[in-house]
């Protein structure tokens, strides 16, 4: 079984494409920016292709021959509906047999740019008349943001410290992605939201640091342009504007409201229990005091 991954060295790539390997799929990578096909191939990768995912003549070379696509928009990315939709239409066009879409949990929540766009791309699938399952996960539990806090001994967000939000572990999504294409038919037509139990405040993360950790940890809300600044640079162009507009959008939002979820379903996906944010934590704080032995 042939699949086609593609940001395939971005968050989700990089540990779902040894999972499909270890499944028996032969894997076909795309990534924008080329200078990592020997680590691609390292991780999985039988093939790996450097392109334009918004450029339709590439992607009719990339989807030729493949089974399965395995679709994630690049994060913050300006041209992402322009990627769906082409990728779609691609799919589409090549008769391939299965299309997984890795969305986002209340794409409906369309004040949020990015989940306007992920909301347009659900559509336009949905429409092209294919067969496809959409994934919608939640926040990722992003190892980088608590590696910061193990050792700054600060909890940012940029959001009300007391609202709450659905986390899922970029693992678990990966285990199911491994699922759905591996029993294919089973998962046709399907939307399944994936988070893990649990809607945790800004305090509720600092709390759960501080267990796991034995150490004292101070929860602090950062404006979205100190955010962007901290973790995008200063820098200058179209993309930059996006990224600001849609960090901004994002703080908005999560501010005014609960971004709420429930674990049946990726409990049930799984066949066990979710990563908790508890466990996530132990064990990224487990590689951080390796790290610093």
């Amino acid at each position: 079984m042939k699949i086609l991954v593609t940001a395939a060295h971005g968050n989700q790539g990089r540990m779902l494409l040894p999972k499909l390997r270890a499944a028996g799929f032969d894997i076909r990578a795309i990534r924008a920016t080329p200078g990592k096909d020997e680590e691609l191939k390292s991780l999985g990768a039988s093939e790996v292709m450097v392109g334009n995912a918004a450029d339709r003549g590439f992607l009719a070379e990339a989807v030729a021959g493949v089974d399965t696509i395995y679709h994630v928009g690049p994060t913050a990315h300006p041209l992402e509906r322009d990627m769906g939709f082409a990728m779609v239409d691609a799919a589409r066009k090549a008769g391939t047999g299965h299309f997984i879409y890795s969305s986002a949990m209340h794409a409906i929540a369309s004040k949020m740019i990015q989940h306007k766009l992920k909301r347009d791309v659900e559509e336009h699938l949905l429409e092209a008349n294919i067969n496809f399952t959409v994934l919608q996960p939640a926040d990722y539990m992003f190892p980088p943001l608590v590696q910061l806090a193990f050792q700054s001994g600060r909890w940012e967000q940029l959001y009300d410290l007391n609202r709450g939000q659905a986390m899922v572990d970029i693992g678990d999504i990966t285990d199911v992605a491994v699922k759905v294409a591996s029993e294919r038919e089973a998962h046709f037509g399907a939307t399944y939201q994936l988070c893990a139990p649990g809607n945790h405040s800004g305090h509720d993360i600092a709390g759960a640091i501080q267990r796991v950790t034995g150490k004292e940890l101070e929860a602090v809300w950062i404006s979205p342009d100190d955010y962007f600044e901290r973790f995008y640079g200063k820098g200058q162009g179209e993309g930059f504007r996006y990224e600001l507009a849609l960090i901004r959008a994002v703080g908005l939002w999560y501010t005014q409201y609960v971004f709420a979820g429930n674990p049946n379903v990726l409990t049930w996906l799984l066949g066990r229990s979710p990563v908790t944010l508890d466990e996530f934590i132990a064990r990224e704080w487990k590689k951080f005091q390796r790290a610093q032995a």
